[in-house]
Parts: structure tokens; sequence; C-alpha cells
């Protein structure tokens, strides 16, 4: 306790995390690396599963440029154009206009119909 007895808080640092380009969820920036090759080769397994019409073309990791000179990447930068690139993915329903991934739009597509006049 310091004097006047307020306790003083403790910061707790939260990890950098990066985003990843394909799906689109955070990962530690030790396990990025290992993660991204998974995640592409699972997206192109499901791509192939998909009709010709919703086949997409392969995400593309985005590039970010150094910071100067100092040699490191702009760790928010980077996760804003990887969180784009996989917001990308997504396809808009032609009915309700509600965006998903290519095999939960065939699951969708079967519950969603046009609106009825009441």
């Amino acid at each position: 306790m310091e004097s006047g007895g307020t306790i003083k808080p403790t910061i707790v640092r939260r990890p950098p995390t990066i985003v990843c380009y394909i799906c689109g969820r955070e990962y530690g920036t030790k396990s990025i690396g290992i993660h991204e090759p998974q995640c592409l080769k699972k997206w192109h397994n499901e791509n192939n599963l998909l009709p010709k019409e919703l086949r997409r073309p392969e995400p593309k990791k985005p590039v970010v440029r150094t910071i100067a000179a100092k040699g490191f990447y702009d760790l928010d930068a980077l996760n804003e154009a990887s969180w784009t690139s996989a917001q990308s993915q997504l396809v808009p329903c032609n009915v309700c206009g509600r965006t998903f991934l290519p095999g939960s739009l065939i699951v969708h597509q079967r519950s969603c119909g046009p609106k009825s006049a009441k």
C-alpha cells in the first residue's frame, strides 16, 4: 500500500496478436507461422468442395511495409490488412444480403427465403 491507503492498480498487458489473413482469427506472434499454412490447406480443401460458382481465388497474404529503417512491421496496419483480406472471403446471400463463408452460405440458403408480405 502507498501512503494514504490507496492500492496501485496492476497493469496487465495483453500479448501482441496477429490476425490470420485467411480466417480472421487472432493468433500469437509465435503461433501465426504454424497456423497460416494449416489454415490455407484447410481453405483449399473446403474451396474445392464448393460448387464452381462459389469457388473463390486463393486469398493473398497482405504486404505491409516495414516502418522506416527500423525493420519491424506496423502491427496495427498488418492486422487491419489481414482482417480486410479475411472479410473479403465472405459471400453475400442473394436473398437477404447477409455475408457468409461459402460453405455456410449453402446451409443458410436452405432456410432463407423471400420475405412474404403480411
